[in-house]
């Protein structure tokens, strides 16, 4: 399924909980030995690669209330456990566990953290 967003700041788009925003690779249509491959075969394939555009806050940790010491400030503020992803990297990725989004008519995908199988991080990319 696919939904269709016109909107042109990400800085708007906030992901959650440990939800990761993907702009994937264009698969190369054909083989290294030359052959070129039908649009069938890359749909059957099990991983895929995209870079990672924006990233939910992360896994959120249970507020610990002290109950025993009541002059300590209660602060109900939700925690969260960082993901691994960051804007720019590679992510490699489980295919079939995210969802499509097409924003701008650009197609992207939105994918849980567990679907990231790993992470290539080159800073010396973006400089």
């Amino acid at each position: 399924m696919t939904f269709n967003i016109n909107e042109k700041d990400f800085e708007k788009f906030i992901m959650v909980g440990d939800k990761v925003l993907v702009k994937p690779r264009a698969n190369q249509p054909k083989t290294t030995s030359g052959l070129y491959l039908p649009p069938t075969v890359e749909n059957k394939e099990k991983l895929g690669s995209g870079y990672v555009i924006k990233v939910g806050p992360g896994f959120p940790i249970p507020a610990v209330n002290e109950f025993d010491e009541p002059w300590k400030d209660k602060s109900d503020e939700v925690r969260y456990v960082p993901l691994q992803a960051k804007t720019g990297d590679l992510a490699i990725y489980m295919q079939k566990s995210g969802w499509e989004v097409v924003i701008n008519d650009e197609t992207y995908l939105i994918l849980p953290h567990s679907a990231i199988l790993m992470l290539l991080r080159d800073e010396e990319l973006f400089k």
